[in-house]
Formats: C-alpha cells, structure tokens, sequence
C-alpha cells in the first residue's frame, strides 16, 4: 500500500506569508537555472492563452533598475504578441518537478483485474522501476517547488542596442552542444535558430512578485523590489 503523504492546504487567495526582496529566493533562482522551459500566460478581452517558452534568467542587466528579468522571444505574428501589445501583464509557471504521472489507484485495480483496456490494446504494463523513481524524485528535495512569477512584459525596440544585448544573451542560453560536432562550431540547426531569433520580437519581463508552492500545499509571497525602492521603503508602503 502506497504511503500517504500528509499534505499543508494554506489558503492562498490572499498574500500568504508575504516578504519583500529585491532578488529571487534562491530557490526559485535554482528552479530557473535548472529548468528547460516555463509557461507564459498571457490574457486579452478576459480571454487567458498559455504558451510553453524557452527563456533566459537574467538577475539584473544594464536595462533594469537593478531587478531580475525573464527574457524570451516570439513570431511577431504569434497570439501572445497580439495579446501583449493591448495587455503586458503576464504570468510565468516554471517547476522543478519531474514530469511523470504515477499510476493511480484505480488503474491499479483495473491491472490487477486484467480489465481496462480496449481489445485493440495489450493490457498496459505495471510501474516501472524508473517511473518509480521519478515519483520519489518529486517527493525528494531534488525536486520541491513551483514558482508563479507575475510581472510587466515589454517589447524590446527592433534593431536596438537593447535588442541585440537581450537576443545575444538569450540565444546562448538557449544553444546547446551538438553531438555530431565540437561545441564551438555552430551547427546547421544552431544557424537556423539564430536566423529565427533575429526575426521575432525580443521580451523582456520585470518580475513584480513570485508565489512559491511547495508539493505538499505549503504557499510563500514575495514582492520584488529594486534596491533603491526598498531603501526609501516604498513597496507596499514600507
């Protein structure tokens, strides 16, 4: 019999042990730094799109007021950029938590009594030794939290010093070594990808507050604040 986990409902419409910072906990900042995509939600006419992003965390930049950004990059022609240009608040989801569905209950049963699959289908095999360990992955402190980020998303102006700085930083960041070539030689699929990043729109996002949740309900609130606003205490009227 699988061990039940005791789990920590907080209520979380309001601001939940609220603290204000002008830098990411340094848990959401690993969860960042080790992740391989987050998801955007952007909304327009009260109408909510998500979409799965590549990004680049930047802790500051010679373009902030000394306050964390999340940069990414989208089609010109992409929904989320029709939706940014009438609505630049947006919503960020990025985990840590590894990516694998444990077999429920009730599927259990149905294996166990040769039943719940079409005659078209072999029954489905039971858990595996590694589905197993990507489950106690995820109640492991290697894998602990999601962040929801929210923030003001801007569009960087085309051809500007800007652009290139924020493009540049985030194509690295998002080119990864090929396994038929040295790392230093730019790959046929590397070429395409830089041809794709100078033809779409550059955004950039200032983090406004972050929302920690941990895989047992357990919920934190930050707000970020630059360091000259939180010296002369203006941040939720400190």
């Amino acid at each position: 019999m699988e061990q039940q986990i005791p789990l920590s409902h907080e209520a979380s419409a309001g601001d939940t042990n609220m603290r204000v910072t002008n830098s990411l906990p340094e848990e959401v900042v690993q969860c960042l730094e080790n992740a391989r995509f987050l998801h955007l939600a952007t909304c327009h006419d009260n109408v909510p799109h998500v979409s799965l992003m590549n990004y680049t965390y930047l802790p500051s930049s010679p373009y902030s007021n000394n306050t964390p950004e999340i940069v990414m990059t989208t089609n010109p022609a992409s929904k989320k950029m029709n939706n940014l240009a009438t609505n630049p608040n947006v919503s960020l989801l990025v985990h840590d938590w590894v990516s694998h569905r444990p077999t429920t209950t009730s599927q259990s049963r149905r294996l166990s009594n040769g039943t719940g699959h079409s005659p078209s289908r072999l029954p489905a095999e039971p858990p595996s030794s590694l589905a197993a360990l990507l489950f106690n992955l995820n109640t492991s402190a290697v894998s602990s939290i999601s962040a929801t980020i929210n923030g003001s998303a801007r569009l960087v102006e085309r051809g500007s010093e800007e652009e290139k700085y924020y493009r540049d930083i985030h194509l690295a960041n998002n080119t990864f070594d090929s396994a038929t070539g040295p790392a230093e030689e730019p790959s046929a699929r590397e070429d395409d990808e830089r041809a794709r990043l100078h033809d779409a729109r550059v955004i950039v996002v200032g983090i406004r507050d972050v929302r920690i949740a941990d895989w047992k309900g357990a919920v934190r609130d930050w707000v970020i604040s630059s360091p000259e606003d939180a010296a002369r205490g203006q941040v939720n009227g400190i």
